[in-house]
């Protein structure tokens, strides 16, 4: 069995759905630390599309005197109006979309909720994206699960409560997890192998990275096939 795992980020990037799609169990690692910044510091933001190239899109989190909470424990500062702020720029920037109406619904009911904790918003919205991309995977919060350690300690931990044979890991992987522990727990360490596709998007000139939403907007239900590679995108 296949695991793959993940923070629960802020509407993700393509690739991180690619290296979902590419599993049979998703683990959603919402028991560690809340990072704001470096590598993993795009948890509560991601970017969109716009005529005049890309604009961010971040959620306002709780972190003041709060640096070694979990993922799991952050809230949302709702003294800010971020909900309303994300619907209009998506509706201004993806209205003239070819599959706007397909999806609009779904964003504008997410935005209309107040939400506190800022892994319960996230964990909704990748849900909806992994149905709408048509990806077959099972997903299991490793709080829930007590998913235990630190760096490779803690994949393999979550390889055994899962009882996965095979670890699938982004490229990052390679800088923090040790192979030699994986081999001695006979577990199979993967690395996800991620190239962009490239597809028309609304506006002249493609921007890489951007939120999967982009994609989805642009190409609807091919989504998951040029996602995979198994189609061309046409530009």
């Amino acid at each position: 069995m296949i695991l793959t795992g993940h923070q629960p980020n802020y509407l993700p990037y393509a690739g991180f759905f690619h290296k979902i799609s590419q599993a049979d169990v998703f683990a959603v690692v919402d028991n560690v630390q809340f990072v704001k910044r470096g590598t993993f510091g795009w948890m509560n933001r991601n970017r969109i599309r716009t005529r005049e190239g890309w604009m961010w899109l971040t959620v306002p989190v709780l972190t003041k005197g709060k640096y070694h909470q979990l993922i799991s424990d952050t809230q949302i500062n709702n003294d800010l109006a971020w909900g309303k702020k994300h619907f209009n720029a998506i509706y201004h920037n993806y209205h003239r979309s070819a599959y706007f109406k397909r999806y609009i619904g779904f964003f504008e009911e997410v935005y209309k909720k107040r939400w506190d904790n800022f892994c319960d918003l996230s964990t909704e919205i990748i849900a909806y994206l992994i149905e709408e991309l048509g990806i077959r995977v099972k997903t299991v919060k490793c709080s829930q699960i007590g998913v235990e350690g630190k760096a490779a300690g803690y994949v393999i931990d979550m390889c055994k409560r899962l009882k996965a044979d095979t670890y699938l890991s982004g490229i990052h992987g390679k800088d923090y997890l040790d192979e030699s522990l994986f081999l001695k727990e006979n577990i199979k360490l993967a690395y996800q192998e991620w190239s962009q596709p490239v597809y028309k998007q609304q506006f002249e000139g493609f921007i890489p990275e951007l939120s999967v939403v982009d994609l989805l907007f642009n190409c609807g239900p091919d989504s998951r096939e040029i996602l995979s590679g198994r189609k061309a995108a046409l530009i």
